[in-house]
């Protein structure tokens, strides 16, 4: 570590002693992701609290040739935050930039820095009167600036879109140390390239986003859940065209599981137990959110709920009563990432397919994996509204696991190949990062690929921005 004392001692001069950690003890939080599956080591975690400290940092960095790994929440599943050994690396963790700089009712804009939780930005919005409407399981502990990092989806994308969409103007620390302000609430600017969507979804690998400027939507007087019991997906996707075709109120999330998925949770079960059966493989939680008063909306959805059952969509449903009964329910699939670990290894696979392809993606696998290795299981549940499957191996038994694990190459090439058969996508919304960076180069053509290589070699000519990710 002697060789960069020096440059420790002008990171120290920028953001002051306190907030640069080159001890093991204080280093070691910010060098494994959260699945733990990615580990690495770093010169220094560096804190800087606004983006004045952030450009100069970077800039330092920029004249000693010395990689940057930023990193906000560190709750990614890809490991795209994590320093790796071949690339010694400093990590600058956002956190400390934490300011919501304004409120714009008028606007129905909120600006905020990057390292603000999700869950401040939520509330921050709720305050005002406002929503912003993405919403995930680690909204306590993500970042904003991972959120844009990887264009977060969540369970509202169906009636708001991902962040890509959410976002109006961003201030960006480049790679050079510069800082690009384009903080600007504007809903329309057709004066060139649109910068702001080449950082959003780039995972730190083009610059450091230092604070956005998102919008905000009217709070909703009402929200409608409940959840359905149904025979197949194809009935789903015939229950999504149902819902928007005869309501007037706005279909915020739909949400589908695996009935083998919902009775990992603990309590679900017994909760559900009237519902599930051999008839109802597959569940739907379904929200509305509306202006209408609560009892209109529940009125409606019991009214849509009815018609679908009547023509054979749905088995059966359970319509929330209160916001607590709705909590309950959100809390059974919110629970399921979590609970399927009891089962052993977890082989994941985040995907998205065209709404039209998903049935015949999920039979057609089902029937390549088993005939691969039949002591394996599945456990899918997802964003069926938009797409986004969370389509999960697991073995039939824990004690099956390193059996599992020796064919995790195998079960990712023919899920992969099969997603790739229906014209899908083999990540839809926790990015690349060093996860999936191989697989890239095999699944994007030569032209998306060279696409892709040039903007890196312009924006970050030196190639310090978060080296081994992506590309």
């Amino acid at each position: 570590m002697t060789k960069y004392n020096n440059f420790l001692e002008q990171c120290s001069g920028i953001i002051g002693s306190d907030f640069v950690s080159n001890s093991n003890a204080d280093k070691q939080s910010h060098l494994t992701d959260w699945s733990k599956r990615f580990s690495g080591n770093a010169i220094a975690v560096l804190k800087p609290k606004n983006v004045g400290e952030v450009a100069s940092l970077v800039s330092l960095c920029n004249q000693n040739r010395i990689p940057i790994v930023p990193q906000g929440g560190n709750t990614g599943l890809c490991g795209g935050a994590t320093p790796m050994d071949e690339h010694p690396s400093v990590v600058i963790v956002t956190t400390r930039l934490n300011q919501i700089h304004e409120v714009n009712l008028e606007n129905s804009t909120i600006t905020l820095d990057s390292g603000v939780l999700l869950a401040n930005a939520q509330e921050a919005a709720n305050q005002s009167g406002k929503l912003f409407p993405l919403s995930l399981a680690s909204e306590g502990s993500c970042t904003i600036g991972g959120n844009l990092s990887t264009n977060a989806g969540g369970v509202q994308v169906l009636r708001y879109g991902n962040m890509r969409d959410l976002t109006l103007g961003l201030e960006v620390v480049t790679p050079s140390g510069e800082i690009f302000n384009g903080l600007r609430g504007l809903r329309k600017d057709n004066t060139g390239y649109s910068l702001k969507d080449i950082y959003i979804g780039s995972e730190g690998t083009l610059g450091i986003i230092t604070a956005a400027t998102l919008k905000l939507f009217s709070l909703p007087r009402s929200k409608a859940t409940a959840l359905v019991t149904l025979a197949d997906i194809q009935s789903s996707i015939k229950l999504i065209e149902l819902i928007n075709q005869h309501s007037n109120t706005d279909l915020t999330a739909f949400e589908i599981m695996s009935s083998s998925a919902l009775t990992l949770v603990s309590n679900g079960i017994e909760k559900l137990s009237g519902l599930i059966n051999d008839h109802s493989p597959w569940i739907a939680l379904i929200e509305l959110s509306s202006m209408e008063d609560e009892q209109k909306s529940y009125a409606q959805l019991e009214t849509l709920l009815e018609k679908a059952f009547d023509i054979g969509l749905i088995n059966d449903a359970v319509l929330s009563k209160s916001l607590q009964q709705s909590k309950d329910l959100w809390r059974i699939r919110e629970g399921i990432p979590e609970a399927q670990f009891i089962l052993g290894t977890i082989v994941k696979h985040d995907i998205s397919l065209p709404i039209s392809e998903l049935a015949k993606f999920v039979a057609s696998t089902e029937v390549k994996l088993r005939k691969f290795w039949p002591h394996l299981q599945t456990v899918i549940f997802g964003h069926i509204g938009d797409g986004n499957l969370h389509y999960n191996i697991a073995p039939i038994a824990p004690e099956l696991s390193k059996d599992l694990e020796i064919r995790r190459k195998d079960i990712n090439q023919l899920v992969h190949d099969e997603v790739y058969k229906f014209s899908g996508s083999f990540s839809a919304e926790h990015g690349i990062g060093q996860l999936k960076r191989d697989e890239l180069t095999t699944r994007k053509n030569s032209i998306e690929l060279e696409l892709m290589r040039s903007i890196k070699r312009a924006l970050d000519p030196h190639g310090i921005m978060n080296p081994g990710k992506v590309l």
